[in-house]
Order: C-alpha cells, then structure tokens, then sequence
C-alpha cells in the first residue's frame, strides 16, 4: 500500500512542478516577448510598411547586405517562420543562400531578442545556465553569439549563392547539350 501511495503522491508531484514551472513562464518570459514583439510591430508601424519594403528591396541588391542586414532585420520583424518571406524580395538563384542565411540566424539571436525564435529560447537558456554556473556572463553569452551569428550567416549565404550559382550553370550547360 506504501508503494501505491508513493506513486500517487510523486504522479501528482511531476504535475505540480510542471504547472510551477508553466506559471514561471507566464510571469516571467511571455510577458517579455509580447512587448518585444509589439515594440518591433510598432517601429515598423512608426516607420511605414512601404519604407521598411523600400529599404528591403534595396538591401537585396547587394550581397554583404542580402546576407547580414535582410536576414537580421527579417528575423527581428517578422520572427521565426515569417522571416524566409523576405525572399521575394531577392532573384530566383538567390533565394537558397536567403533562406540559409535567415534559418541560420534564427538560433543566434534568442538571447537578445527571444521573441524572435521563443522555440529555441530553451535551447538557449539551456547553455546559458550552463554559462553562468561556470560565472561568466549571460548578457556577454549573447551578445557574442549574435555577433558570431551575423558573420556565420553573411558566410554561408555568399557560399551558398555562389555554389547555387555554379550548380544552375552546370545544369544549363548539361541541358544544352
């Protein structure tokens, strides 16, 4: 009979802390990201929608700023997965290095921007804690991953575009022939 009411006691004990936990987030972090979000909502707003598109179209045209600034900025506008809709704004053989630069920076940016990627925020606070129990700083664990993120994106888009590139010339070659 001990055994059975050990178990009942330690089922309804999981549920508990799993509630405890939910309530933390609720008070804690989604508070944060609906005014993260609506504070990015609103500069948008602010700023008109036209302009933003504007400023978009002519960031597409060159590639240091196709692959760092476009994907930055669609990240923190739009979110996770709105952000790849920014490639319409890009021709069709650079569509690919787009979107790999835009899911690449997804991960990056959760410290700073959490509301951006709130799925991957547990992966983050994950290797957070780990940062802070070993007495380094979260806020400096943040800032260098968004900063190594903006250089690892601008990379893997310009050598995604090229070898796209590559590969559509080597198909339209094969197909010529």
């Amino acid at each position: 009979m001990k055994y059975i009411e050990w178990a009942g006691k330690n089922f309804i004990g999981l549920f508990e802390a799993g509630g405890e936990q939910f309530m933390g987030y609720m008070t804690g972090i989604v508070p944060l990201l609906i005014v993260l979000l609506t504070f990015t909502y609103s500069v948008i707003a602010f700023i008109g929608e036209e302009r933003v598109d504007r400023a978009i179209r002519y960031c597409s045209k060159y590639m240091i700023l196709r692959y760092s600034l476009m994907p930055i900025l669609a990240v923190l506008m739009l979110t996770n997965p709105m952000a790849y809709t920014f490639g319409k704004f890009v021709k069709e053989e650079e569509k690919p290095a787009f979107y790999d630069a835009a899911v690449s920076f997804v991960h990056p940016v959760t410290g700073l921007f959490p509301y951006a990627n709130a799925g991957e925020l547990f992966v983050y606070l994950g290797i957070a804690n780990g940062v802070m129990e070993a007495g380094y700083s979260q806020s400096s664990l943040a800032v260098r991953y968004f900063l190594v993120g903006v250089v690892v994106i601008l990379m893997r888009g310009i050598v995604t575009e090229r070898l796209t590139k590559f590969m559509m010339a080597k198909e339209a070659k094969k197909a010529q022939a």
